[in-house]
């Protein structure tokens, strides 16, 4: 499936959620699921109810898109490797997600949305243990570090000063003046996502 490059808005709209993929935005009177709380579309205030394999899909669509709206096949993938993983299937798969170099970026309050992110990690001005990544779906290592390049650091700083982002996960550490980010520990499932039911997820890639 190729990459989606449509209003991003759009999606939090029709998965009826704020998927939060436009930064501050989602947090503003102007997110669009806030000013239009229905799906797009001709049809969007006329929603049906969703089937078992609906509902499963929607689900998994969802982690999709909140994760940077990943590709389908990369989606897929990840979910056989936490399969095969030792612990919890679902809880893997939530880790894997989280340990992504776009994630752990923006969670960390470097950009101020995914998208952005991304786009920083793809024009190289981010480097891992001292060297230079620009695959934004590169997974980070327990205990690797994430810095800036001289170069990019007055980018950097200028873009977060417009970020206000809620406290640092645990499993990051974070040094702002530096311009830096340690990949702590993996997280609990506690600290991921509530809004996501990966049983569906599961249920879904099983049928």
């Amino acid at each position: 499936m190729a990459r989606y490059r449509g209003p991003v808005c759009k999606l939090c709209r029709n998965e009826d959620e704020k998927l939060f993929l436009k930064g501050e935005r989602c947090y503003s009177a102007k997110c669009g699921i806030t000013k239009r709380p229905y799906g797009s579309g001709q049809h969007g205030q006329s929603r049906k109810k969703l089937s078992e394999y609906g509902l499963h899909l929607r689900e998994k669509q969802k982690l999709r898109f909140k994760s940077g709206i990943i590709s389908e096949k990369q989606f897929s993938r990840y979910f056989k490797i936490s399969a095969r993983k030792d612990g919890v299937t679902g809880t893997n798969l939530l880790q894997i997600l989280d340990s992504r170099i776009d994630n752990v970026v923006y969670k960390a309050g470097f950009a101020a949305s995914k998208s952005q992110a991304r786009q920083l990690i793809k024009h190289g001005h981010f480097l891992v243990d001292g060297r230079k990544v620009d695959i934004p779906s590169y997974r980070l290592k327990i205990g690797q570090e994430i810095s800036v390049k001289i170069k990019s650091e007055k980018l950097i700083k200028s873009l977060m000063e417009d970020i206000t982002l809620s406290a640092t996960p645990r499993w990051l550490v974070v040094d702002k003046a530096k311009l830096a980010i340690k990949y702590d520990g993996l997280p609990e499932r506690d600290e991921l996502d509530p809004n996501t039911k990966e049983q569906l997820i599961i249920e879904y890639y099983s049928r």
